[in-house]
């Protein structure tokens, strides 16, 4: 759900997805680790990509969210934002809120 999440707005290439990973919400995720699930995500259809040459450096391969993609990033976005809900109720006595 986060490196959809990642690809919602725009077009990114996998460096790109690590550090907005890292910066937005602090999952600390590994190369080796992005390029498998990159790798799946396509492969299911979720994603698209593309090289892009680079004006220095070497060329850079682009990811981008299909229809599908969009639609599961969707489900799996309210199916979190639900739990997150339901487990913020549970966990309210224990911050100091209202007791159940």
């Amino acid at each position: 759900m986060a490196i959809l999440a990642t690809l919602w707005q725009s077009r990114l290439y996998g460096l790109e997805i690590l550090r907005l990973l890292a910066e937005t919400s602090q999952l600390d995720v590994a190369e080796g680790t992005l390029y498998p699930i990159l790798s799946r995500l396509k492969a299911e259809g979720l994603l698209l990509s593309e090289w892009v040459e680079a004006e220095a450096g070497h060329p850079r391969k682009y990811y981008w969210l299909t229809a599908p993609g969009r639609r599961r990033a969707r489900e799996m976005a309210d199916a979190w934002h639900t739990f997150a809900a339901s487990l913020a109720t549970l966990v309210q006595p224990v911050l100091g809120g209202k007791q159940r």
